[in-house]
């Protein structure tokens, strides 16, 4: 279901596929107001730059698993990729190896309240 982000008037402002700072309201798909608000949008430069926004960190975790998989099968190796790429794939794999061992202390733990 998608995510929305609101006016003050309750207006929707944004749509966006992943729950993020401000948009935690999600609609079913076949909601009206959400029908609408497609309905209402015109494909102008502006409307398709908010959509290649929006979609650029699903493809970034794309690029990422590509990375992986390729690596995985041998057919390309880490030092295939050019030096500034493989430091920016390290960066942020690193950070979602904190992050995995943060979830995985909560669960353990049963939260931790």
């Amino acid at each position: 279901m998608p995510y929305v982000i609101r006016d003050s008037s309750g207006r929707i402002l944004q749509v966006i596929e992943a729950s993020v700072s401000g948009a935690n309201e999600n609609l079913p798909a076949d909601c009206p107001e959400l029908q609408d608000y497609h309905a209402g949008r015109e494909l102008g430069p502006n409307t398709l730059r908010m959509q290649l926004v929006e979609s650029d960190q699903g493809m970034a975790r794309l690029v990422e698993d590509l990375i992986d998989i390729l690596i995985a099968k041998h057919l390309i190796q880490f030092t295939d990729l050019p030096h500034a790429a493989g430091a920016k794939y390290l960066r942020r794999q690193g950070k979602r190896e904190k992050l995995e061992a943060i979830n995985n202390l909560v669960e353990d733990s049963g939260g931790l309240f």
